[in-house]
């Protein structure tokens, strides 16, 4: 009897662990990467056109409203391509799910053989692999769900996403392009505007690029950094061709 609970304890305890063991992956990588899209943009152009304007000396109330003008623009833009982006993702699904239905109905036998082919590719020895092929075999929904990700790399995906991906990228180009402008909503003079959006907005890439790295896995600090080198090199090159321009 000792034995026998033994055994029944050991069955149950990887169930347990299980059950126990917390997975600390990121899931949401997707919005994650609209939201570095949108937000990078955000704050390059406005603040590279900003600064180009500057160097024209336009006056502030001129630079503002082309500022706007240019979020507005670059919000739809950005979101549409969004949109179709992630509408072009979702119609390949549809597109390639059909085809493999059609290859499971019409070719069993080698859609069964690319199967263990798939799994000895793990390291599956074949009195191993078939009864996973047969138990795939009884169940097509499963074995059409297990091909799309083990043979095309395809995930399903969210009938939201391409909604979800416009508004999240829209809205953080938005929320980026507004911070290089701040400065021109409260100092008329443009130069000594320029000056408080240049801190502003590289204090801004720096935060960003900071958190852009934490969450994708890479060096935040290095990240900050190359963020803000990036947003500098732009707006200082708008800089310099408008003054050139001007001269």
């Amino acid at each position: 009897m000792a034995a026998s609970s033994y055994t029944a304890s050991e069955k149950q305890k990887p169930l347990l662990e299980l059950e126990e063991h917390e997975e600390k992956h990121f899931t949401s990588s997707e919005i994650v990467r609209d939201i570095i899209i949108g937000v990078s943009d955000g704050l390059t152009v406005p603040f590279a056109l900003a600064a180009g304007l500057s160097g024209a000396d336009v006056p502030s109330s001129i630079i503002l409203i082309a500022g706007i003008a240019e979020i507005a623009a670059g919000a739809v833009s950005m979101g549409l391509g969004g949109y179709l982006a992630a509408k072009s993702e979702a119609d390949h699904y549809v597109r390639e799910l059909k085809r493999e239905q059609e290859e499971i109905i019409n070719a069993p036998d080698i859609e069964a053989a690319e199967c263990a082919e798939i799994l000895a590719q793990y390291g599956a020895e074949p009195h191993e692999y078939e009864g996973v092929v047969n138990a795939l075999k009884r169940n097509p929904k499963h074995w059409l769900d297990f091909m799309m990700k083990f043979e095309l790399g395809l995930e399903k995906p969210d009938p939201m996403r391409a909604f979800q991906s416009a508004v999240a990228i829209a809205l953080s180009y938005i929320m980026g392009g507004l911070v290089p402008l701040l400065p021109y909503m409260v100092v008329p003079i443009a130069r000594e505007a320029m000056v408080a959006s240049v801190i502003l907005t590289i204090l801004a890439l720096m935060i960003f690029g900071f958190a852009k790295g934490y969450f994708t896995g890479n060096q935040p600090f290095k990240s900050s950094i190359q963020t803000a080198v990036i947003g500098a090199v732009a707006s200082a090159a708008a800089y310099s061709i408008a003054k050139v321009f001007r001269a």
